[in-house]
């Protein structure tokens, strides 16, 4: 599990680039106010401010030309491309749960009829309705976490789908009908390539009209998923770090559960990936379709204030550490 540590030149670049460009537009900006009010000594703040940001952004060019031009090569995976057929391609899926009454039952039938399913597991975060009795009425196996938080329930999903030996792969997803099982196919694809297959929203074509991911909340999701690819320069090619569904490899997963922080809420699923990159596994992404949920939205998705203080969150996890939420 242990990889040769790499510094990561252009994530830092990609951050001095943005603090340069910051600068510059407060530079910019304060020559509205300059003008309007004719307030003659903002003039040398604002010629200090635009004319320093360029340091930090010629610095960050420099970042990202020794990782591009000296490192690339060393960063990639030096074992050959995994092409080997899958020999056991049954699936334990994983649903996590939160008051999803009205929704779990149908998700749950949609898995179990997916040919490669064997079972469904059902992770309820103490839900306040029927969610458990909806759940095990429509065949699956049910648990209720009853420590609050999201990190806590896809754990948990994670720890009671491991146990089933008799299934090689694990899907991890929703239990709201966001996602549906046909999109397993597309991930049984991949799976060969990769220890981890993350499904990605991002595709255009692929989303339903109107679903709880904004436009806003869509491109703020590529962008902290650009940061992270950008600290794992050369193992990954990232556009969605906020998706629940994922394929992967349950003896692999097993060797990742103590890497893991549970007590991180909503922004688990950046945690996730951060420490499968780091922990060397290889992951990829796969193109899902994307369906307005079934109820309401109780996650990052419920409007795009609390998706902006959740992609906070993820950004600061992924340049100072994670830490668990208060």
């Amino acid at each position: 599990m242990k990889k040769k540590y790499h510094f990561p030149f252009l994530f830092y670049g990609v951050l001095t680039f943005i603090v340069g460009m910051f600068i510059y537009l407060v530079g910019v900006l304060l020559g509205i106010p300059r003008y309007i009010f004719d307030l003659h000594s903002l003039y040398r703040i604002q010629e200090l401010l635009v004319w320093y940001s360029g340091i930090p952004i010629i610095l960050s060019l420099a970042l990202a030309c020794i990782d591009f031009f000296l490192f690339f090569d060393t960063k990639r995976f030096s074992e050959p491309l995994r092409t080997s057929e899958l020999a056991n391609r049954s699936i334990t899926v994983a649903l996590t749960a939160y008051n999803d009454e009205a929704s779990i039952g149908e998700s749950v039938a949609d898995f179990l009829a997916h040919p490669n399913v064997k079972r469904v597991i059902v992770v309820s975060n103490n839900s306040s309705d029927g969610t458990i009795e909806v759940s095990a009425k429509a065949g699956a196996i049910t648990f209720n976490e009853k420590l609050a938080g999201y990190g806590r329930c896809v754990f948990r999903c994670i720890v009671e789908a491991v146990k089933h030996e008799d299934t090689d792969l694990i899907v991890l997803c929703e239990g709201d009908c966001t996602f549906v099982s046909a999109d397993i196919d597309k991930l049984l694809a991949y799976a060969p390539h990769a220890d981890i297959v993350n499904g990605t929203r991002t595709t255009e074509i692929l989303r339903q009209r109107t679903t709880q991911l904004s436009t806003f909340m869509l491109y703020g999701n590529v962008f902290v998923a650009k940061l992270l690819e950008a600290k794992h320069f050369g193992r990954c090619t990232l556009t969605d770090v906020g998706t629940t569904y994922k394929l992967f490899n349950r003896r692999k997963i097993q060797e990742m559960l103590h890497f893991l922080n549970p007590g991180i809420n909503l922004e688990f699923n950046a945690h996730f990936l951060d420490m499968a990159l780091k922990s060397d596994f290889r992951l990829l992404e796969c193109p899902i379709t994307f369906h307005p949920r079934v109820g309401q939205s109780k996650g990052g998705n419920a409007n795009n204030w609390k998706g902006f203080t959740v992609g906070l969150k993820m950004i600061r996890g992924i340049i100072f550490g994670w830490k668990p939420a208060v």
